[in-house]
């Protein structure tokens, strides 16, 4: 989608830059810049970012304008954001993806290969060490749904989770908070997993939460349970688990000789 196809879509569903800004996640002065002419080459994640709420499919988070779907299903439930549930969320469509979040349904689109790297890396040594220690917790990647805060208003998807009380298992979801949770930072989800999901977390008693930036590089762990102030790492460093008092260390340095390897010359 050309720039200027962009700002005919924006136009057509009387998007703000403040509100494209919001559903995307792209920092509202790249915005202004790029539908002023001053940015003539947005990078492709931006891009790719505001295609996700612009193009005719779903895109960012449902609400004022949208994909013929969406218009369909808020006539048919009646309903605004801020104001679905949880079964609203179990008759959203199966092959698509959406996290609930204070009754605001957000889309998510399918994640970078870059992304899945990460994630596959992490979850592989939080996978062995809780293996090799005969431990009891169970680390997942998304897609698995997470009953939050057990309000009804919130659902969320988080990138790596490790659950460690196994009685909020159930063959659906996991009901309440995990013990660990890792999110990925892209240019869509960036905003909502830097503020609004670490809000989320520390209120619903996560015990630890980082934030993965592979773009930047560097890492943001919060010790949640410690009320400590957040650490942060490069991707040369071996970054501690809390949770497992630092028993068990994700060397991202591996991670980041990784990422160099496949796409180091596709950047």
């Amino acid at each position: 989608m050309t720039i200027e196809e962009m700002k005919k879509k924006k136009a057509e569903r009387g998007y703000s830059n403040e509100k494209l800004a919001e559903l995307s996640g792209v920092p509202l002065s790249t915005i202004q810049k790029i539908f002023s002419g001053i940015t003539r080459q947005p990078r492709y994640e931006t891009i790719l970012a505001l295609e996700s709420v612009l193009s005719d499919g779903f895109g960012g988070c449902i609400g004022g304008g949208g994909s013929k779907v969406a218009e369909t299903m808020f006539e048919y439930n009646g309903k605004k954001q801020g104001e679905y549930t949880i079964d609203d969320y179990c008759q959203l469509p199966d092959d698509m993806r959406f996290e609930l979040i204070d009754g605001r349904l957000y889309y998510m689109t399918a994640p970078f290969t870059p992304h899945q790297v990460v994630s596959g890396a992490v979850w592989s040594v939080l996978n062995d060490f809780i293996r090799k220690n005969k431990g009891k917790c169970i680390p997942f990647t998304a897609p698995v749904d997470v009953h939050l805060l057990k309000d009804g208003k919130t659902m969320v998807q988080p990138d790596i989770l490790v659950l460690c009380d196994i009685s909020k298992l159930t063959e659906k979801r996991i009901e309440g908070a995990p013990d660990f949770v890792a999110e990925i930072l892209s240019p869509s989800t960036r905003r909502k997993d830097m503020t609004l999901k670490l809000s989320k977390y520390t209120e619903a008693g996560v015990r630890e939460y980082w934030i993965i930036d592979y773009k930047e590089k560097k890492v943001i762990a919060y010790d949640i349970e410690k009320d400590a102030l957040p650490q942060i790492y490069g991707f040369r460093d071996k970054v501690p688990v809390a949770i497992f008092d630092g028993r068990c260390q994700v060397d991202f340095a591996e991670i980041d000789d990784t990422l160099e390897f496949y796409f180091g010359d596709k950047e």
